[in-house]
């Protein structure tokens, strides 16, 4: 049986008990790992030193006894940057050491909260904190010049009232992550991401991410260089066929793709996939028609940003609000798109309040 290219949405009714961060706390993801490939893509333990060079940037990773920390691990450094950046955005001044609640990491990123959960979080630990790193990429305008870690260290937790029983860990991030982190170098994600099987995919969101965002025109790049920045090992005639084969599925979150064979580019396109088209065809359909004067413009107007700001909470991302908006809401006569949506943000912010 062929397994479906989304793993199911494994917690859809949430968590009484703990923090609704899919409605509240906006996932992100650092730039600096979104531009380069930081991660490996094997499923299976990585004992190569992987070296990277682009436009004079360096990145050398060597790796500890567990091998590369690989995309997948990638997920308990999302969860730390979503916590923190809530505290940041609180006005708050967050500590380099947070503990974490296993299970709350696990329900985040979509994952089983039994033993096979828990062995991951393990894994993707010993991988974080084994693996030393070296690289020019500034974060928060400083140069780490020293080899580091991603993660500088990790303690266990244990449950004072069932011996053994791991119930968190605290985690203290190295003083680079950290400080993408404080200077805020981060990009909001869907949580469909953490649905995505192939450790591919999830690098090609993230590029298609960083590079296209939510623009109204498409973002066009090589295949040898999508190849380049992914960081993918498979030779190119392989890599090829993976993207030729991509869009046939159309689960990539947020974008649709389109592989141009004669001229070897792929294209991205931020998009609502109109129902019953093919992913090549909806592609088209964007690129190729022209703008209307009614559609909502791609980005927050700077005069309404600040009207926002005053009336929502500091926990909200404005971004993803208005996201959510252009989502909700398809295309509006230009005269009621302003107080249409600052009504949106008002019920999005009672609904936090009441929420507590």
């Amino acid at each position: 049986m062929t397994l479906s290219p989304l793993a199911p949405a494994r917690h859809k009714q949430g968590d009484f008990f703990i923090a609704d961060i899919f409605d509240n706390l906006p996932l992100k993801d650092d730039l600096a790992s979104m531009e380069h490939p930081l991660f490996t893509l094997s499923m299976k333990p990585d004992m190569r030193i992987l070296r990277y060079e682009n436009g004079g940037v360096s990145v050398e990773m060597q790796p500890s006894a567990f091998g590369l920390p690989s995309i997948m691990d990638k997920d308990v450094l999302l969860y730390c940057a979503s916590i923190i950046m809530a505290k940041i955005n609180e006005g708050e001044v967050p500590p380099q050491t947070i503990r974490l609640s296993l299970r709350d990491v696990l329900i985040t990123t979509n994952r089983h909260t039994g033993t096979v959960g828990y062995k991951y979080i393990k894994t993707a630990l010993n991988r974080l904190t084994g693996c030393l790193l070296k690289t020019t990429i500034k974060t928060g305008k400083t140069t780490q010049g020293k080899m580091f870690h991603l993660l500088e260290s990790a303690e266990y937790l244990e449950s004072t009232r069932v011996k053994g029983r791991i119930i968190g860990v605290e985690v203290t991030l190295s003083d680079w992550f950290y400080n993408s982190l404080l200077a805020k170098e981060v990009l909001t994600i869907n949580k469909e991401y953490f649905r995505l099987r192939k450790p591919l995919e999830r690098r090609i969101y993230e590029i298609a991410r960083k590079h296209c965002g939510y623009k109204r025109d498409p973002w066009y790049i090589s295949l040898e260089k999508l190849h380049e920045k992914s960081g993918s090992s498979a030779r190119l005639c392989h890599f090829r066929n993976t993207i030729k084969n991509m869009p046939d599925s159309d689960h990539l979150p947020d974008y649709a793709l389109n592989f141009d064979e004669k001229k070897d580019m792929v294209g991205f396109l931020y998009r609502a996939n109109p129902e019953g088209l093919s992913p090549a065809r909806a592609y088209n359909l964007l690129t190729d028609s022209e703008p209307r004067t009614s559609e909502l413009p791609r980005h927050i107007p700077p005069a309404l940003l600040n009207e926002v700001q005053s009336i929502v909470s500091t926990r909200l991302d404005y971004y993803d609000l208005w996201n959510q908006y252009r989502n909700w809401s398809g295309s509006v006569d230009a005269r009621d798109l302003y107080g249409s949506f600052i009504g949106f943000c008002r019920k999005k912010a009672v609904t936090l309040l009441k929420q507590g």
